[in-house]
């Protein structure tokens, strides 16, 4: 056999299929400005794995800071920190937890993409229309719907609204000089403290779970006889439950010591506890108004901070802060992050938002403006804009 075919004989190193990695983004993280917001999208173990993944990170110089992650955690994990704020909204995708003011629009470069909450019962029309003008892509948080029609973004800040709600409102319940001085608890002999939620989506269900664990008495009250079903057999109890009758929520508001405000609406939270029945209600009871954010459950409602949670209105007292999870914010964060984080590797997979949103209807979902036009339909019913179905677009 001649020399030349030799080596063919010989073990040779294998060649691997190796996978097409496209060449990831550019993402870019502000540091939050709207008042006592402490959240962020990604903590610096959510950096280092897209960072890994070929994509670049730029960090606004203590965007971290709120949820305890100073600027060398997000250095350390990979990422570029500046405090040069305009460079960091001209990436090719900006992370917010808050919506982008109108001057943060300004900072967009056209043609990119903001991923945030979007709340558009906040909002001015002037705002989409900055948005389409520079053909930019918004994806909001709280319309992003995965394969099983659950809200995967969301989701989390809820179970932690839910939750904080009771601790919060067992706080409440023994405030010298305001509350009834009472314990949420279950102690002998002692009747336990009665608690009415209103909403039987995830904010009531972990909010039940608490005060369940806690040993109080909970009736919970929604329209929707497949979510209640739903919320018993999560919770694992028998509890009342009972469709929004104003008769029965007046009656179980009148022995109520707290009451939760768990309900959503598709733009705006419907009004259930009229001002009457507040009135109605034993002196030092608690509202947690956990629906504050798209107008409440309750005409006695009013939006209000962590600094100054509470307002008395006869006797009752309410709590209206409209993010809740902020005061938790580190909790919060991994939240935010143990989700993304996904869905951006995803994007860096396909290489380009427009391919993904193709393929991917999870995250076509979420998406409120796309090259100009307007494509939710609640943005286009709430603020009377042309609308184009996302889905179209695409197929």
């Amino acid at each position: 056999m001649g020399k030349q075919f030799q080596h063919i004989y010989i073990p040779q190193e294998e060649r691997l299929a190796i996978l097409n990695r496209k060449g990831g983004f550019h993402i870019g993280i502000p540091r939050e400005r709207h008042l006592q917001e402490k959240r962020v999208c990604l903590t610096p173990d959510g950096v280092a794995t897209l960072t890994a993944h070929g994509n670049k990170i730029m960090m606004e110089s203590g965007a971290g800071e709120g949820a305890l992650y100073d600027d060398r955690d997000y250095a350390e994990a990979g990422a570029t920190v500046t405090e040069d704020n305009k460079r960091v909204f001209g990436n090719d995708i900006v992370l917010k937890v808050e919506p982008p003011t109108e001057a943060e629009i300004e900072l967009l470069k056209p043609h990119n993409v903001i991923f945030s909450a979007l709340q558009p019962n906040i909002q001015e029309r002037s705002f989409f229309e900055k948005l389409a003008a520079k053909h930019i892509t918004g994806i909001a948080f709280e319309f992003i719907r995965d394969e099983h029609g659950m809200y995967p973004i969301v989701r989390p800040q809820s179970e932690i609204a839910g939750t904080a709600a009771i601790l919060i409102a067992a706080e409440l319940l023994s405030k010298p000089g305001i509350s009834r001085n009472q314990l949420l608890g279950n102690i002998s002999g002692v009747p336990p403290v009665e608690v009415v939620i209103l909403g039987a989506g995830t904010v009531g269900e972990f909010a039940a779970r608490t005060a369940l664990g806690l040993g109080a008495s909970v009736k919970v009250f929604d329209n929707s006889i497949s979510k209640l079903r739903r919320l018993q057999t999560n919770v694992g109890r028998i509890v009342y439950t009972s469709t929004l009758q104003p008769v029965n929520i007046a009656r179980a508001l009148r022995q109520a010591d707290v009451v939760i405000g768990a309900l959503r609406g598709h733009i705006r939270t419907p009004l259930v506890i009229t001002e009457p029945m507040v009135q109605d209600m034993k002196p030092g009871s608690v509202i947690i108004d956990v629906s504050i954010d798209r107008g409440g459950v309750s005409e006695t409602s009013e939006l209000t901070n962590h600094s100054d949670p509470v307002v008395i209105k006869h006797e009752v007292i309410h709590y209206g802060v409209p993010n809740i999870p902020s005061k938790y914010s580190r909790s919060a964060s991994i939240g935010f992050s143990n989700v993304l984080v996904p869905y951006l590797k995803k994007l860096a997979e396909y290489g380009a938002l427009d391919k993904a949103a193709a393929y991917e209807p999870v995250i076509r979902s979420g998406i409120y403006t796309y090259k100009g036009m307007i494509t939710h339909s609640s943005v286009s019913d709430w603020f009377d804009f042309d609308y184009r179905d996302i889905n179209l677009l695409f197929f």
